[in-house]
This record gives C-alpha cells, structure tokens and sequence, in this order.
C-alpha cells in the first residue's frame, strides 16, 4: 500500500501524517491519545505537553506489558506442549513419528 497523508486535529495542532495505515485508523490512534490526554488534564495536569508525555508513557506501559504478557503465555504453552509431547511418548513408546 503506498503511503498517503492523513490531516489531524490533536490537542488544538494541526497535523499532516504521513502513513501506509487507513485516514480512519490513524485518526482512531489520535481520538484515543487525546481521550487519554483529556483524562489526565481532568485530573488536574494543565500543561498540554505534560499530559501529552504522560499519556504516551502511560500507553508504552500498556503496551509494554502486553508484551510481556503474550511472551509469558507464549512460554505456558510451549511448557504445556512440551509436557504433551512428552506423555505421549511415555504413552507410545515406538511410535512413528508423523509423516512416516
């Protein structure tokens, strides 16, 4: 997909993005950081560019452990088939492997 330009409004700036994503998804990116922003300058924090560096690492915290997450889960599965593996072979000795 070629990149295009997507024009937004975020925290009353103008901003022309340039991006392969779609207008919609990178305007739904830019409504939540400013939901986000919002809710902390509802909290009190007036200074724009505070709460904009509050937000983002708020979000790199979310993502950052979604990340770990997923790689712990990963984890949990491969110990799990890992564990399979290994009663099915306590279970049929001999077996041949698959394909044979």
């Amino acid at each position: 997909m070629a990149a295009g330009r997507v024009e937004l409004s975020l925290l009353g700036q103008t901003l022309t993005v340039r991006t392969e994503a779609s207008p919609e998804y990178v305007r739904r990116l830019a409504a939540y950081l400013e939901e986000r922003v919002t809710e902390l300058r509802s909290a009190g924090i007036k200074d724009p560019l505070a709460s904009l560096t509050l937000a983002a690492l708020d979000i790199t915290d979310e993502l950052f452990r979604i990340r770990e997450d997923k790689t712990r889960q990963d984890g949990d599965v491969d110990t799990r088939l890992s564990a399979l593996v290994e009663m099915l072979d306590r279970l049929a000795p001999g077996a041949p492997p698959p394909g044979a």
